[in-house]
């Protein structure tokens, strides 16, 4: 019950600090307060019914790839992936860190008080920008469990660690610039020009 009356709290001073920062056009304030608010509310409300859900998800995608190639094995029911190598076999379990949620949810929260985009623009880019994100993970995880299965057991530190993480981030960056960067360049007007005009 506590749980739910701290909601509702935190949802009345949010959007009234939004309604005040709106009405007196401190629009990075707004957006800054939007996202980090929305932030921990995904986070406190929505990451523990999501997590394992998304992380079963993010096995059952990368499985299929081990199933084709015969590198890995992927148990969906309980998000777990079975390694095997010349030098033994590991089990990966996919968990928090490893579901993409943090990443997505920060994704959501920033693109959704982006006002380069209109409503209807935010809806789609959202909906595209947190499959990309998922199969973005999907490719990590793949990378990291081909690094084992070709490399051996000893290599899972610098898979998971390294070179995963290396993958995951630059396709996040990727999109991030795409989403957020270009989009803002384009369509930048100073004076009577902006970008957009052909």
């Amino acid at each position: 019950m506590l749980k739910y009356i701290l909601l509702v709290v935190f949802l009345v001073i949010w959007l009234y600090l939004l309604h005040i920062l709106e009405e007196a056009k401190l629009y990075a304030w707004k957006y800054i307060v939007g996202a980090a608010g929305l932030f921990v509310f995904m986070m406190v409300y929505l990451r523990p019914p999501l997590t394992d859900p998304l992380a079963r998800l993010v096995a059952g995608i990368a499985g299929i790839f081990g199933n084709l190639t015969g590198f890995f094995e992927a148990y969906f029911k309980y998000g777990v992936i079975f390694v095997d190598s010349a030098e033994g076999s590991i089990s990966l379990q996919i968990d928090f860190e490893c579901s993409g949620i943090l990443e997505i949810m920060a994704f959501v929260s920033l693109l959704s008080f982006f006002r380069a985009y209109s409503v209807f623009e935010r809806i789609i880019v959202n909906i595209i920008g947190v499959i990309y994100i998922l199969l973005s993970n999907v490719i990590r995880i793949i990378t990291i469990c081909c690094i084992i299965h070709f490399a051996g057991t000893d290599y899972y530190y610098m898979a998971h660690t390294f070179v995963g993480r290396i993958v995951f981030y630059a396709l996040t960056v990727f999109l991030y610039f795409v989403v957020f960067t270009k989009e803002q360049v384009i369509r930048q007007k100073v004076g009577g020009f902006h970008y957009g005009d052909s």
